[in-house]
């Protein structure tokens, strides 16, 4: 085998530019062999824009059962995320799943068992850490050179969406169908790389606020408190209403600052451990000497079609991926983890408790209404990634 014969399920926003660059020769180890969805809409527009050796299929289980590929993409409504590629792997098919990797721990657990039992490969679609800015903050942080984390600021407010985005799918910002707003649709990378690079907290405060800004169901405004197992702190908030909106995250450590934002990543070094110099200085507001140092990244920012690359290149050589598929339930957690404090009020702890999470889930499910009005549209996602 020199190239991976791949299948898309699902072709609306992400799909078809998914579909795209690959015809374009942007993953030049992959062949788009096949394509999937359930709306007759996105059939027919892969029909007229799909070469005919890409057979089109009315879902994916008929694509998983054609034997027409060696792997699939999942691209569709998140809670079809687990299922699709519990039947993928069962049918011998190595499996790529766009973000989140579902919408409830319980469920993608239960993914990640029969990932585990299988000899296919499964990665899933962590395309931020393909960043040359966060695999360097990942670097500093895990390599231990700043010391320990005192504190973490991520304020990721440029996700603004309106509501002829909300309304442009049956199944968007619905409990029943998309299972939750920003947190779940737009940051699954942010809470991804929050806990790549920083590690998980052991205790999540949140204020979910749904429908805030738009007709929806579903969350639009949070700010979570976070707390980490050495005393760290941090703050999350995110909004898909301000304008402009704002990407700054902020790693305090031992010894130094480090700081992301406007495309740019600055370190401010102490020349002494913080926590050494409190306790040894004999001035009283003396602050310990530091200075900027220049960081040099290789610059690479490949997105998503590096990923893609990864996992082709995985199932063809044995190299490494850019995100193990069981990875994906991390930053899950941390979802869960703040919809379930909003929900009943209070600070959660890591882990949680999974089956009170569903059973709340749950009951916001039964009382999730059908969409008033619907203007089905595919746009551009060009730009829209929050790539900074």
């Amino acid at each position: 085998m020199n190239k991976v014969k791949i299948g898309i399920i699902g072709v609306g926003n992400m799909g078809s530019n998914h579909c795209m660059n690959i015809l374009e020769g942007k993953a030049p180890e992959v062949e788009l062999r096949a394509a999937a969805d359930i709306r007759e809409t996105r059939r027919t527009w892969a029909k007229e824009n799909l070469p005919d050796t890409v057979t089109i299929f009315q879902d994916g289980d008929e694509l998983i059962k054609s034997g027409l590929c060696d792997a699939v993409f999942i691209v569709t409504p998140h809670y079809d995320h687990p299922g699709l590629v519990i039947k993928a792997l069962e049918h011998g098919l190595h499996a790529l799943c766009e973000k989140p990797a579902g919408v409830y721990t319980k469920q993608v657990r239960e993914m990640n068992r029969a990932a585990a039992k299988s000899d296919r490969i499964f990665a899933i679609m962590f395309n931020q850490r393909t960043n040359h800015l966060y695999r360097k903050m990942h670097e500093l942080v895990q390599g231990g050179t700043l010391g320990a984390i005192k504190r973490v600021n991520w304020i990721i407010t440029d996700w603004y969406r309106t509501q002829a985005y909300y309304n442009s799918g049956d199944w968007r910002a619905t409990w029943l169908r998309e299972g939750g707003g920003v947190l779940l649709n737009q940051c699954p990378h942010n809470l991804d790389l929050l806990q790549w690079i920083c590690g998980m907290p052991s205790t999540v405060m949140a204020k979910c606020h749904n429908g805030k800004w738009h007709d929806i169901e579903v969350e639009d405004d949070v700010t979570a408190y976070l707390e980490y197992p050495n005393g760290a702190t941090g703050v999350f908030v995110t909004s898909t209403a301000d304008a402009p909106g704002t990407n700054r995250f902020e790693i305090t450590m031992e010894k130094g600052k480090l700081v992301c934002e406007d495309d740019g990543l600055t370190l401010y070094m102490l020349d002494t451990n913080e926590r050494e110099h409190c306790y040894t200085a004999a001035e009283g507001f003396k602050k310990p000497e530091g200075r900027y140092v220049k960081l040099e990244t290789d610059g690479a920012n490949p997105q998503h079609m590096g990923v893609l690359n990864a996992f082709a290149a995985r199932i063809l050589h044995g190299t490494p991926l850019v995100a193990e598929g069981a990875e994906g339930i991390n930053g899950l957690t941390l979802s869960n983890a703040m919809h379930l404090s909003s929900w009943l009020g209070k600070a959660v702890q890591i882990p949680f408790d999974e089956e009170l999470f569903l059973e709340e889930l749950d009951k916001r499910r039964k009382a999730s209404g059908l969409k008033k009005e619907v203007k089905e549209v595919t746009f551009n996602t060009e730009g829209s990634y929050g790539s900074k």
